[in-house]
């Protein structure tokens, strides 16, 4: 493969012209198809298999015509101090705006709350529905703007009035100016790494045209497949991440072989040879990971895999062919600002320089020390402290993953700035916790004898259920086959009591199945989230221990060792549960919540440890790899285990760290996100990066090769023989084409690293 890579590098680079024109003709042509495109849907979070969307298929079946799924908005009415809704001037106002929203377009109909007593014990609180044809995604500007007019002209005569619902709910922005901070501090990054305007805009640029490329992709398959901009938010975020890196990787690795005195066009391909092995490699695991994410069986979940996984193929590809192409434009442009000059000063005066003297400075300038090299050379004089103190460290702060709590945050995760979060504080003061969370009874009355007497038998017993306040009538359908009740719990719908409430129900199912001659499902928003959260965590551990398999059977092949797969592994394994840890102490317990904008505490999104241990297996797997295999080309090349650490670290350290602090930036962009899944999985992200690039592979990785010694990179021979080559350090092409003697007017890799 590195050959062949090598080959594409000094291709891209001669043919720079006709690549860069195809990458730029391949996003006018995405981009022109998503502007033709009709509007993607809405992402529908259906999962097969599960109780609640059984009952909520049956719901649809036998009432066609109540639009299961179209959108609704529940109007919250609150009288001023002291007052009351059924007051008369204020029941003349609540009654016009629902006369008003029910002659809206595309309304199905609107529920009064007098009529249909939905008013507070007190007084003090009502609420009206108004349910509309089409989902919240397809309704119209107008249908909107009428119901928003009828609102507002209510608050104009002295009532509070706020919206619950999905009709007039606000689209998250994905990072917003948050966002354009992760880049901003990337490009900083960049240009502390490499000393050069150039090489630090070049990585931006490649990875800015990536995500361009796979975004308006994206929305141009949109309504083909079904994929959203919220399928498309983690592609964004994982292709900005990865394009960055892979082509800091192969910047950072041109630069040194220009340091070792190749040509342009050979240290191109020399560049794509070896890291860019390296970048195919991880970007692979990257795009295995989130492919694997579609065992769990949720559509949504999928789909969001599934496109991370095309962006991340596409940063791969532009990594391998159009960073080379742009080094050809400017291939001195790259280097520090230092060597460009030491190059101009040096072509009038080469002759000066004694062959002695340029064999002293090669000499010297291949054993430079800098922060990697000492920090190397620390953690191998003391390996157990170093690894005592990250294992313990981990390890407490994995203490709270163990209890865990899942669930789908809803209106009251949102901030209070909303219309929507002070609908649900208003409605859980008026009528209770669980009034935002009701269970829909689905009864199938088929095999009943008598409908009514069925559903009135299992309306009866639910209701003499602890933890639920009430039972609504039974509502049946044309047909009377089947018929719909609403059980009101006590509780919360994210409260661990309501989850036991709907455990109860269903366990309580055979006996009033028995008694009543009928059957029932139990589904709403809170029992879908409960059977959602449920089926994340049973996948949970099996997804586990395929991607840490996965990870043990890569670097097999990659390292041919058994001890460092294992180390790499176990040093994941750490940092995910750690990364848990932390999401469960800020999210679930609130430390520290206040700092990011989080204003209410409770379950963690039910997708979130399966996102982090997907996500954070392909990053991890980029460090082990871009690290560890520079210590193994020290190691094979002859240095001792100790000294191929210091050496290893010396090459990758610092463009390691950079890759790292540039995650962890785009990463912490979109903690600014409104939408509380997507400021969580920023936070987790950014976390885990922190936690494994510079604990597991900056302290525990050098501190467990240095105890291991000769054995790290033993391998039975049985073993060897079986296991194919993979020449990811390129070794194949180093000794085709060996670089030509350090000249005194060339730097060596550490110099120019350490710019």
């Amino acid at each position: 493969m590195a050959t062949f890579l090598y080959h594409v590098g000094r291709i891209t680079f001669r043919w720079r012209w006709c690549v860069t024109f195809l990458w730029t003709a391949v996003l006018a042509a995405v981009g022109f198809a998503a502007m033709q495109a009709p509007p993607s849907p809405d992402d529908g979070f259906g999962m097969p298999g599960i109780e609640s969307q059984k009952a909520f298929d049956l719901l649809g079946e036998r009432f066609p015509g109540s639009a299961a799924d179209g959108a609704s908005a529940r109007i919250v009415f609150i009288a001023p101090s002291g007052q009351k809704v059924t007051a008369a001037e204020n029941k003349r106002v609540i009654d016009g705006l629902v006369d008003q929203a029910a002659d809206g377009p595309q309304v199905a109909g609107a529920i009064n709350p007098f009529q249909a007593k939905a008013v507070s014990e007190d007084g003090s609180t009502a609420y009206a529905t108004v349910s509309f044809k089409a989902p919240a995604a397809d309704l119209t500007d107008a249908g909107k703007e009428h119901l928003a007019r009828a609102v507002d002209q209510a608050r104009d005569a002295g009532l509070t009035v706020e919206i619950g619902g999905d009709a007039l709910a606000t689209q998250p922005a994905a990072g917003g100016s948050a966002e354009m901070t992760g880049i901003a501090v990337a490009a900083v990054v960049l240009l502390i790494t490499f000393g050069s305007m150039a090489a630090a805009g070049l990585p931006l640029l490649t990875a800015i045209i990536g995500v361009a490329v796979s975004m308006t992709a994206i929305i141009a398959l949109g309504s083909t497949f079904g994929l959203s901009l919220t399928s498309g938010t983690l592609a964004s975020m994982l292709g900005l991440a990865c394009g960055i890196d892979y082509a800091l990787f192969v910047v950072s690795r041109y630069r040194e072989e220009r340091g070792k005195g190749r040509a342009a066009r050979e240290a191109a391909g020399m560049a794509v040879g070896t890291a860019g092995s390296a970048v195919v490699f991880a970007g692979l695991t990257v795009v295995i990971a989130l492919a694997g994410l579609s065992v769990v069986g949720i559509p949504m979940l999928t789909k969001m895999g599934l496109t991370a996984a095309g962006a991340v193929l596409v940063a791969v590809l532009i990594c391998l062919t159009l960073v080379p192409a742009l080094l050809g434009f400017w291939p001195d442009a790259v280097l520090a600002r230092r060597v460009r000059k030491g190059r101009g000063s040096r072509k009038g005066h080469g002759s000066r320089t004694s062959g002695r003297t340029k064999k002293a400075d090669a000499s010297t300038t291949s054993t430079v020390e800098n922060g990697g090299s000492r920090w190397a050379r620390l953690v191998v004089r003391h390996p157990v402290p170093v690894l005592l103190l990250g294992v313990v460290g981990l390890g407490v702060l994995a203490v709270p993953a163990a209890d865990l709590q899942l669930g789908m945050p809803g209106d009251e995760a949102k901030p209070t700035s909303t219309t929507e979060r002070r609908a649900y504080d208003a409605l859980a003061d008026g009528f209770g916790p669980g009034f935002n969370g009701p269970l829909t009874i689905v009864v199938d009355t088929k095999g009943a004898d008598d409908p009514e007497a069925a559903a009135a038998v299992i309306s009866e017993r639910i209701a003499d259920t602890g933890g639920v306040i009430s039972v609504s009538p039974a509502r049946f359908n044309e047909a009377r086959d089947a018929a719909v009740l609403s059980a009101t719990p006590s509780t919360s719908p994210t409260d661990a009591r309501t989850v036991d409430l709907v455990k109860t129900i269903r366990a309580e199912r055979p006996g009033i199945e028995r008694q009543s001659g009928a059957t029932y499902e139990v589904t709403g928003s809170t029992a879908m989230n409960i059977d959602v959260a449920k089926r994340f965590q049973d996948a949970l551990v099996p997804y586990l221990v395929v991607v840490v398999g996965l990870a043990i059977v890569l670097l097999l092949f990659v390292f041919r060792s058994l001890l460092v797969p294992l180390k790499a592994a176990l040093g994941y394994l750490l940092s995910v549960l750690a990364s848990l840890g932390v999401v469960v102490a800020v999210f679930q317990y609130g430390h520290g919540a206040e700092l990011l904008g989080v204003e209410q505490t409770g379950p963690i999104m039910s997708m979130m440890p399966i996102f982090l241990v997907g996500i954070v297996f392909g990053l991890a797997m980029d460090y082990e790899v871009f690290l560890v295999s520079r210590i193994r080309e020290a190691y094979v090349h002859g240095d001792r285990p100790g000294q191929a650490i210091v050496s290893g670290f010396r090459t990758s350290a610092r463009v390691v760290v950079a890759a790292a602090l540039i995650m962890m930036a785009v990463f912490a962009g979109f903690v600014g996100a409104s939408e509380s899944m997507i400021k969580m999985i920023g936070f987790g992200l950014a976390i885990a990066v922190l936690f494994d690039a510079f604990v597991v592979r900056m302290a525990l990785v050098p501190a467990v090769l240095a105890l291991l010694g000769d054995r790290a990179w033993r391998l039975p021979r049985w073993l060897d023989r079986i296991l194919p080559g993979i020449d990811i350090e390129g070794e194949a092409i180093t000794r085709r084409h060996p670089a030509p003697t350090a000249r005194a007017d060339q730097d060596a890799p550490e110099s120019l690293l350490s710019r």
